[in-house]
């Protein structure tokens, strides 16, 4: 009987039937996430899981460069995550006054001026954020060389970024380094499919993610200070040389 599927094809589906009975669920989804990835993504892909399982890289002990004064938060459509992350850091910094520093967001795939997800607009309220004036802007080639630190929330974002701008390297954090001890995973997972349940969950984390940001960056502006007290001579009096 001649069901339309040739002998390649009925051969390659027993195989993966074979496989997924065989595999561990954990390397299932490996291979599914690897399938997301566009042919051209795929190796970079390969690269960063390896280095992290093997320990060359460990994104969850990276920490931001002291000099760093603009703050770029990235994810995939500028309308749940980022957005977040954007507001939350400046109303932190404003209570805080540290006028050094800037903060924006931008989507890798976003839809310029698309509202806010009303999931995210609802969760957003509820930590005292408005996000109902927000509108989504695309990241540009601009944004990324003006930014001194890129955070992304996971490894599609991760990925699709250095594809385009490899030469950004160096400056793109995944944002769980800054996420609580109790959080062990790497990524910060999209809530658009999560509900508004998933949205208040993702927005937990960001929120813990922020305030230890900025508990870092307090402590560089102190030990900054501290220098500079410590260089500087006392009054009244001229510096001498030895």
């Amino acid at each position: 009987m001649d069901d339309g599927w040739s002998f390649q094809d009925r051969f390659t589906k027993r195989i993966a039937a074979i496989a997924k009975k065989l595999l561990p669920e954990i390397v299932l989804r490996e291979i599914r996430h690897y399938r997301s990835y566009k042919k051209g993504e795929r190796p970079l892909y390969l690269q960063i899981r390896i280095s992290n399982r093997l320990g060359f890289t460990n994104p969850k002990l990276a920490r931001v460069p002291k000099s760093a004064q603009a703050f770029l938060f990235v994810c995939f459509g500028n309308i749940m995550r980022s957005p977040m992350c954007e507001a939350l850091l400046n109303r932190e910094l404003a209570n805080l006054e540290v006028p050094r520093i800037t903060v924006t967001s931008a989507g890798l795939n976003a839809i310029p001026d698309r509202p806010a997800h009303a999931w995210a607009i609802t969760a957003a309220r509820e930590l005292g954020i408005s996000l109902e004036d927000h509108r989504a802007r695309l990241l540009t080639p601009e944004m990324v060389d003006q930014a001194d630190v890129i955070f992304v929330m996971d490894y599609q974002n991760q990925v699709q970024l250095l594809s385009r701008w490899a030469h950004a390297q160096k400056k793109v954090f995944l944002l769980s380094a800054y996420a609580s001890q109790d959080y062990e995973l790497v990524e910060i997972v999209d809530p658009y499919y999560l509900g508004v349940e998933g949205t208040r969950h993702c927005y937990n984390i960001l929120d813990a993610c922020i305030r230890n940001l900025v508990r870092g960056i307090l402590n560089e502006e102190r030990d900054h200070a501290h220098g500079a007290n410590l260089t500087r001579p006392a009054h009244g009096r001229k510096p001498t040389s030895s």
